[in-house]
């Protein structure tokens, strides 16, 4: 495999940080794109290139490929409406600055892997949702999700190759959905969410970092993939799980009133039911390292 020049946005974040891991294991030339650079170079390697603007990479070699993942964290705050507007700033706003800083580069990327995630499908209940899912926008996440993706797609238009990485909830510790859920769980305190139908698309987060080499290396790929494991569980069977795995009770359920109470709009994301399949991925022959929740949940505990 011949080393490439990937430009990565949201490079020092939980999934960010894991690519920039794997990618210089590969002796891949990295340069990282931050708002806050001194931040990011004192939490990444020292071979990491870390810029602070567009304007720093003009004296860099083409860029073969870049990973856009940048954003303002969506369970961050309450989402008021100056709150929403962050949100949508940081992701929206900034892709289009993005695709206008490849517009102008001679050589263009052959590719931009672009982040999104499961909420693009909103509220779906029991349903088995495909890539192929009809996506009407609804809520605030759903919208946030289309509006993303719409941005990224402008990429096509100069040539360059867009995947469209649509997230489920990433785990392995030191960050995710896990670092908030640990605390309660392991004093006995966790519990499902409202009545725990929900359904709960979940990926381990080295399966996501092969995904994701899996959409750089392979020029026929393009358009939307889920990256989800393919064994998806209600937010029942994953608080049993989690409980289990620590050998702790789960006691205490917290009620959907209650959590629209505490959370507002942001509930949505809690309550919500998106039941996804990795179909695409999965006709492709990928192999998950981690099929089952209770492997995922295993591994990631006892590091």
């Amino acid at each position: 495999m011949n080393p490439k020049h990937i430009l990565i946005t949201g490079g020092t974040g939980f999934l960010g940080q894991a690519l920039v891991s794997h990618w210089l294991k590969q002796n891949h030339q990295l340069s990282i794109l931050s708002r806050y650079p001194d931040v990011a170079r004192r939490k990444l390697a020292p071979q990491v290139k870390v810029v602070g603007g567009f304007d720093e990479l003009a004296d860099t070699q083409p860029i073969d490929a870049i990973v856009n993942l940048a954003g303002e964290p969506i369970f961050g705050a309450r989402w008021s409406v100056a709150r929403k507007e962050v949100i949508r700033e940081s992701r929206i706003n900034f892709t289009l600055k993005l695709i206008d800083f490849m517009a102008g580069l001679a050589v263009k990327p052959e590719v931009l892997i672009s982040g999104s995630a499961i909420g693009v499908y909103g509220d779906q209940g029991d349903t088995l949702l495909s890539e192929a899912a009809e996506i009407i926008p609804a809520d605030f996440a759903q919208t946030l999700c289309a509006d993303w993706e719409h941005s990224a797609l402008q990429a096509e238009r100069h040539g360059v190759r867009v995947c469209l990485i649509r997230t489920g909830l990433a785990l392995d510790s030191g960050g995710g959905l896990l670092q908030r859920m640990l605390p309660a769980f392991r004093l006995g305190l966790g519990g499902q969410l409202g009545r725990g139908g929900q359904w709960m698309s979940w990926i381990q987060r080295r399966d996501w970092v092969a995904i994701v080499d899996t959409l750089l290396n392979n020029a026929e790929l393009r358009g939307a993939f889920n990256a989800t494991a393919p064994q998806p569980v209600t937010n029942l069977e994953f608080s049993l799980c989690l409980a289990k795995q620590l050998h702790r009770p789960m006691l205490l359920p917290l009620p959907a009133r209650l959590l629209k109470t505490l959370f507002g709009e942001m509930s949505e994301l809690m309550l919500g039911s998106q039941r996804v399949l990795p179909d695409r991925l999965l006709k492709l022959g990928f192999e998950f390292e981690f099929q089952s929740l209770e492997a995922a949940l295993k591994e990631i505990l006892n590091k």
